[in-house]
């Protein structure tokens, strides 16, 4: 089979790879309806993170299974399935806690840019959906492994509420995923940071009530401008720098929460003034998996349409011009088709 190797900062190859195969009794093996390039990705691509040597890339992903192993009964061939882009076994106590990105048996997906991939702990990970999807319901299935499950849970962890004034730090994918989430959870007041006017009209879209374009201390400013001095009961810090989780510590008010979920880059977090704030703070890896029946349910019956992330769809074999798209920010994020 084919898929993306990453070789080097800014050196991504679409090129000849292993087949998958099952492995351990747990594992399964789909072929790719869909993929993508995540925010995230961004991370190697621009050398932030090193690339010591090649390796496979993706870990987003929808498909068919095509085998599965003998313990896995959940799904079977044939089936169109969605998996998080962290696997589970969804039996554990941090799964049975909530927490499936937890797993005592996680493991990172990151080869799914490609047109056959093994799910480990597949039994856990995979939920199919209720019959072979329209293809325009495709897009907005496939952020379900990652974006608008990793934005569902920025707003839970940030405990947004009904009624409640949100604020949402980034607006790439998963914090325009994050705008879907505090709508669905009942915001009343829904505030989008965003230089990008494209996102803004998206964010709009999606549920925004206000747009701030300001970033740093007056981006903090603004926030405190439209919430009476006070801050917002929730932020969403969707980015992972230290500029964006100080953004959204400062633009919280005297006992919100702030849910981050952008994967922190050089973030240390002040204690004492975290401790004089009264901010609560949680974060991590999102606990797709559980959120999965849910989100399929509302995508499923067209309440939210999240695939309008999507602004670039490209040949799987053209994976190398998503990445670069993105990088450049001439993409929210790039759809991959085998």
């Amino acid at each position: 089979m084919r898929g993306a190797v990453i070789h080097a900062p800014g050196d991504v190859r679409f090129e000849e790879r292993d087949d998958p195969t099952i492995i351990n009794p747990t594992d399964a093996i789909i072929r790719t309806v869909a993929t993508c390039v995540c925010g995230s990705d961004l991370w190697a691509y621009r050398g932030i993170e090193p690339v010591t040597e090649p390796h496979p890339m993706g870990h987003e992903y929808v498909g068919v299974v095509e085998e599965v192993g003998r313990e896995v009964t959940s799904v079977k061939p044939g089936e169109f399935v969605i998996g998080s882009f962290a696997t589970s076994d969804n039996t554990c106590p941090n799964c049975r806690n909530g927490y499936q990105s937890s797993c005592v048996h996680r493991e990172f997906m990151s080869t799914c840019q490609a047109e056959y991939v093994r799910i480990p702990q597949a039994q856990g990970t995979l939920v199919a959906t209720p019959d072979r999807p329209a293809d325009e319901l495709v897009p907005s299935l496939l952020t379900l492994s990652d974006v608008m499950g990793t934005g569902w849970y920025a707003a839970v962890a940030a405990e947004v509420r009904p009624g409640s004034t949100v604020a949402v730090v980034g607006d790439g994918a998963v914090g325009l995923c994050g705008v879907i989430a505090a709508k669905e959870l009942g915001a009343e007041r829904i505030i989008a940071m965003s230089r990008h006017e494209p996102r803004q009209r998206l964010a709009r879209e999606f549920g925004a009530t206000d747009i701030v374009t300001e970033r740093g201390d007056e981006g903090v400013a603004r926030i405190k401008d439209l919430t009476d001095g006070i801050g917002a009961d929730s932020v969403l810090e969707c980015v992972g720098t230290a500029e964006s989780m100080l953004q959204a510590l400062r633009s919280t008010r005297p006992g919100g929460n702030v849910g981050f979920v952008g994967v922190p880059h050089d973030v240390e977090i002040p204690g004492e003034e975290l401790f004089f704030s009264h901010v609560g703070l949680r974060g991590g890896p999102a606990p797709v998996r559980g959120y999965l029946p849910d989100l399929i349910d509302r995508v499923w019956g067209g309440r939210i349409d999240p695939g309008k992330v999507f602004d670039l769809t490209l040949p799987l074999e053209q994976v190398a011009k998503g990445y670069k798209a993105m990088d450049e920010r001439r993409a929210i994020k790039t759809l991959l088709l085998p």
